[in-house]
Formats: structure tokens, C-alpha cells, sequence
């Protein structure tokens, strides 16, 4: 059996151990160091590379930018910011047709600009939005689809830990990448909402309405946001002005959200352990992850997969659209069976080497950042597909009276609203880089 049949082999294997609920870090670590053995044909090259993998993996600047995003996300639900961000949105939106859903996406959107976790988001908006939902009527349908739908805004719109991890993988500038996203970000809340408008004029009885807020209280819940403002700004507005860092950003972000959370009361000498320990947690699990696909890809690597499977698709001549139409369709689903981190980690080295031997029409370096963008809205469809989707269950679980086969039949309207949404990305690249070469 030849190197290359080896790794071909590895991947049923991979999914065999997935689908028997091994964690997905320790089965690509296994098939990764199980695989390189077979190559080797000894354990001292195995036993050398874990040690030489694992440092060369976590002694890097770039990987920092997680656990501090990650603690953002904590410290900024401690600050109340998603309350206020909530009543805001409801105040503006709450007496229109479904409006108080739709306020549920718009506070989810701006929760993800200073979040950049889709389960955090998910998981904290439900807990703010769930009860007004359930408070003017809305079913427990569209109320579920509509808070796992806006969760995933929390990987889109920047910052975002799945575009950090791609940007390490693809080897793209983090600031770029996160500009980049910026457009479809708000383009995903904007299609939620006429997904929500159009639904509640199909099944009007699935939503009730607000009262009409006066405007002095709809001017002074919009003051109330301004912490989150300050810290969107502080981070992304100055990793886009080149002032610091991602890095750099991601620790004033930290610090910001905490000095915010400190000032409303939110953060204690408990609180403030257990969102450490939480951030931990998180990170640990990410890390671990990183590792095993570090290992796997490596040996992917050494049995020349990649390399082979793009020099078959450019000697194939396929068409380059038909390719990419294939991959998308390829993580929509994976998207059913496996969480977007692993599935960025997974499948990017094996995916991009392909992709990247075709031609598209665009500069290399655009090329990379708008595929990481497409990738990063195909995961995060994945994210809230049925049967698997993780938003699903985190929402599901906030929310025991709703059957989840009525929260897959909520989410549906938002999974076509997302589908055009990635054909008018495809189709149209300008979206995705024209605020990249407009800036840079």
C-alpha cells in the first residue's frame, strides 16, 4: 500500500472514531500518530515529533489571540452588554411584525462584535431574548430558530476565533481577514430579518407585537450601548487602522470588557474566577483540537495527500466553479456531523492547496481571503443544519418547552436566507474585498 492509499484510508477511520463520540482532538491525534508510525515504520520518529509538534505548535505569538478573545466574550456578559444591546434593538424594532425577533439578531450581531464565540452568543442572547420572545407570544419555533440563527453572527462578524485560526492555517493577515468579513456579517443580520419579516406574514400568528417605544426611551436604551461601541471600536476599529496588533487588540478588548464589567458590578472575585476557569476550559478544548489536526495534517502532509489531490484537479481540468461548488457543498455536510472548529482544521489544509491551483480571476492573496470568508459562512450554516447543528442543541436545551423538531423547522428560513447569501458571495467576490482594497 502505497503512502498515498495510507492517508486516503485515514479518513474513514477518522470518521468511524468521530462518529463512536471520540473527542474529534483525540481521534486526529491518533490516526495522526498512527499514521505517521505506519509511514516511519518505527515509534522513535513518532515519539520525536510529538515532542517537537507540540512545542513548535503552542510556543507561537499568533495562537494568544483565542483565550483573549474568548475572555472578552466572558467579561462583555458580565458587563450587562447584552442586555443592553437587546433593549436597544427592541425599542427601535420591538412594535413591528416580528420585530422583537428581529431585535433578537440585531442584538445578537452586535454581541458578536465583541464576542467572537457562535455558542457564547448563541448561549447569551437566549438567556436576554428567550423570555421577551416567549413575553409578546412568538412561537417557540420561530423563537428557537431565530436565536440559533443569530448566533452564528458571533464567527462572522469580527472578531472572529474560527477567521483566527484560518488565518494561521492559510497563512492570511488576521486585520484583512476580519475586514473582510465585516460586509457579509452585516449582510447575514440584514437577510435574518427579512427572513423573520417574511415568516411572521406566512404564519402571522407565530408572532405578537411590542408596544411602541416613545423615542426619548428608544434614544436612551441606544446610549446604554455605548460600552459595546467603545470596545468594537477600541478593537477592530484600531487592528483596521493598523494601530496594534490582533493580538494586541484582543488584550485591550479583554481589559476594556473587564473594566466595564467592574464599573456595572458584574465582576467579582467569584465571577471573575469562574469566567477565568471558563476561559480555560475553552481554550483548552481549542487547543487540543489545534493539536491533534496539527499532528493529522502533518501526516496528510508526509503521505502527500494534498499535493496528489490538487495535481489530480488541475490535470482533470474540471472546471474551477464545479470545484468550488463541490467544497462548499462538501462543508455543508460536515456541518451536519461536526463543529466548525474541527471542520476548519480538518479541512483547510486539504481543501486550500486544491482550490488555491485553480484559477479564479483574482490576486492570490484575495483569492485566499475571500475562500476563508465563503468557508467561514458555510460553517456557520453548518452550525444550525439539521440533524447535528450545535446551535440547535445549546439553544434547545435553554429552552426545554420547544420539541427540537420545531426548532429545525424555525431554522429553516434562515438556512435559504444563508444559501443565497453564500451564491451571492460565490458569484459576486467584490462584496467580500472591496472594503479589503479600499483600506489596503
Amino acid at each position: 500500500m502505497t503512502s498515498f492509499e495510507i492517508g486516503l484510508w485515514s479518513f474513514p477511520l477518522l470518521l468511524a472514531l468521530i462518529f463512536m463520540r471520540i473527542p474529534i482532538g483525540l481521534a486526529m491525534l491518533v490516526c495522526g500518530l498512527g499514521g505517521s508510525w505506519i509511514l516511519f515504520g518505527n515509534v522513535s520518529p513518532v515519539l520525536a515529533k510529538l515532542k517537537n509538534e507540540t512545542y513548535s505548535t503552542f510556543s507561537g505569538y499568533s495562537l494568544t489571540i483565542v483565550p483573549l478573545f474568548l475572555l472578552m466574550g466572558q467579561f462583555a456578559t458580565l458587563g450587562g452588554m447584552s442586555q443592553a444591546l437587546f433593549k436597544a434593538a427592541n425599542t427601535w424594532l420591538g412594535h413591528r411584525r416580528g420585530g422583537v425577533a428581529m431585535a433578537a439578531v440585531g442584538a445578537c450581531a452586535g454581541f458578536g462584535a465583541i464576542c467572537g464565540s457562535s455558542l457564547a452568543t448563541a448561549a447569551t442572547m437566549s438567556q436576554v431574548a428567550l423570555p421577551e420572545l416567549r413575553r409578546y407570544g412568538y412561537s417557540g419555533a420561530l423563537a428557537t430558530g431565530t436565536l440559533a440563527a443569530g448566533g452564528t453572527l458571533g464567527i462572522l462578524i469580527p472578531p472572529s476565533v474560527i477567521l483566527v485560526i484560518y488565518a494561521i492555517l492559510a497563512e492570511q493577515n488576521i486585520a484583512k481577514l476580519f475586514v473582510a468579513a465585516f460586509v457579509p456579517g452585516v449582510l447575514a443580520a440584514l437577510g435574518y430579518m427579512i427572513a423573520i419579516s417574511i415568516y411572521v406574514r406566512i404564519w402571522p400568528k407565530s408572532a405578537g407585537m411590542a408596544e411602541r417605544a416613545p423615542y426619548r426611551e428608544r434614544w436612551r436604551a441606544l446610549i446604554d450601548v455605548w460600552p459595546v461601541m467603545v470596545v468594537f471600536f477600541s478593537v477592530v476599529g484600531g487592528i483596521y487602522l493598523g494601530v496594534f496588533t490582533p493580538t494586541e487588540g484582543a488584550a485591550v478588548g479583554a481589559a476594556g470588557t473587564g473594566i466595564i464589567a467592574l464599573i456595572n458590578g458584574g465582576l467579582t472575585r467569584q465571577t471573575f474566577v469562574q469566567s477565568i476557569m471558563a476561559t480555560a476550559t475553552a481554550t483548552a478544548m481549542i487547543f487540543f483540537i489545534v493539536l491533534g489536526a496539527g499532528f493529522y495534517n502533518s501526516f496528510l502532509a508526509m503521505a502527500q495527500v494534498p499535493q496528489m489531490m490538487a495535481g489530480f484537479v488541475t490535470e482533470q481540468g474540471f472546471n474551477p466553479w464545479l470545484v468550488m461548488t463541490l467544497i462548499l457543498l462538501l462543508y455543508l455536510l460536515f456541518g451536519c456531523v461536526m463543529d466548525s472548529l474541527s471542520m476548519i482544521l480538518l479541512t483547510i489544509p486539504i481543501f486550500f492547496p486544491i482550490v488555491t491551483a485553480l484559477d479564479f480571476g483574482l490576486a492570490p492573496e484575495e483569492f485566499a481571503i475571500w475562500f476563508g470568508i465563503l468557508v467561514l459562512i458555510v460553517v456557520e450554516v453548518g452550525l444550525i443544519t439539521p440533524p447535528v447543528g450545535m446551535n440547535l442543541f445549546v439553544i434547545n436545551q435553554m429552552d426545554r418547552q420547544t420539541p427540537i423538531s420545531a426548532t429545525y423547522r424555525g431554522v429553516m428560513p434562515f438556512i435559504a436566507s444563508d444559501i443565497i447569501r453564500v451564491a451571492l458571495l460565490t458569484l459576486f467576490p467584490a462584496i467580500s474585498l472591496f472594503m479589503v482594497r479600499w483600506l489596503y
